[in-house]
């Protein structure tokens, strides 16, 4: 049974730092590649960023780069995204995610978490 779980939510101030956690369970995790995607109140679910199975290559959304950073330890099957310098318009539901293409199409996806609350206050 696959198992992609997220921790690390919370509420922050704007310019704070958080760092979320994703442990998976019941797949070859060095194989897959990991992402992150997130959803706000209304809006559709959009992609934030996602990393090779061997951590070699990434992609970010144009709005979160140079602030959140994905990386992985595959000895710990778990994928981390740090956020800092977070802004009120980062407040989502962040999801992690396991593929076998490097997408930002939630398509692409098979294995999703059940999401973790991030609030950033003004």
């Amino acid at each position: 049974q696959v198992q992609l779980v997220e921790s690390g939510g919370g509420l922050v101030q704007a310019g704070g730092s958080l760092r979320l956690s994703c442990a998976v369970s019941g797949l070859p995790f060095s194989s897959y590649y990991m992402g992150w995607f997130r959803q706000a109140p209304g809006k559709e679910r959009e992609f934030v960023a996602v990393i090779s199975g061997s951590g070699g290559s990434t992609d970010y959304a144009d709005s979160v780069k140079g602030r959140l950073t994905i990386s992985r330890h595959n000895a710990k099957n778990t994928v981390y995204l740090q956020m800092n310098s977070l802004k009120p318009e980062d407040t989502a539901v962040y999801y992690c995610n396991a593929g076998l293409l490097l997408s930002r199409s939630s398509s692409a996806y098979a294995f999703w978490g059940q999401g973790t609350q991030v609030t950033v206050s003004s």
